[in-house]
């Protein structure tokens, strides 16, 4: 992945498109002789936008924006099946024989057709339901009230509608195949 920045005494120095190889041996053009350090490297990392981010923690990057139910969601659904034993063994063993094909195949075809996806004999509808459900048990067993976060996603796998299918169909009906409306409409937060 190309470089963007080096980060020194306060200072950023634009590296952009330089590659982080050639700093680790000293061939930086934006800093000749300079060897990349930890800190370049974990700066370098932060301008990487992977779904999940490994720092000192999970970054989970599937919502950076939306409205506050699905955003509250999203850390719940997480805690429910990565901090329990029971809900984790569950969730490893469901995509345990997945194959690598069949993973990037989901990352391609989820994106055009999101929960409708085929996906070994069914759809990721029902994929969707099994994992909440895993994540409400997980959540239920801390006895700290968490699965009250889960209402968001609760309803799309019962509908099997998305907040997209949602913004599809007001952009075809209400907004007359314009986008301005979504910043003055603000009831594509609540559906």
């Amino acid at each position: 992945m190309p470089m963007y920045f080096v980060y020194r005494d306060g200072q950023y120095i634009d590296a952009t498109g330089q590659s982080f190889r050639d700093f680790l041996v000293g061939r930086l053009p934006a800093l000749p002789g300079s060897h990349a350090t930890m800190s370049d490297w974990e700066a370098h990392l932060t301008t990487a936008f992977p779904e999940v981010r490994l720092k000192r923690f999970l970054e989970m990057r599937g919502a950076d924006n939306g409205p506050t139910a699905a955003i509250c969601a999203l850390p719940a659904f997480w805690v429910g099946l990565l901090y329990d034993g029971q809900a984790l063994a569950e969730a490893a063993a469901l995509v345990a024989d997945w194959t690598a094909a069949e993973r990037a195949d989901l990352r391609v075809q989820t994106p055009v057709h999101a929960l409708a996806t085929p996906f070994r004999g069914g759809t990721l509808l029902e994929v969707s339901r099994r994992v909440i459900a895993m994540s409400k048990g997980g959540l239920q067993r801390r006895g700290l009230g968490e699965e009250s976060f889960l209402k968001y996603v609760e309803d799309i796998a019962a509908s099997g509608r998305t907040s997209a299918d949602v913004l599809l169909e007001n952009y075809e009906a209400r907004w007359g195949h314009r986008v301005d409306p979504v910043f003055d409409d603000p009831s594509y937060l609540y559906f």
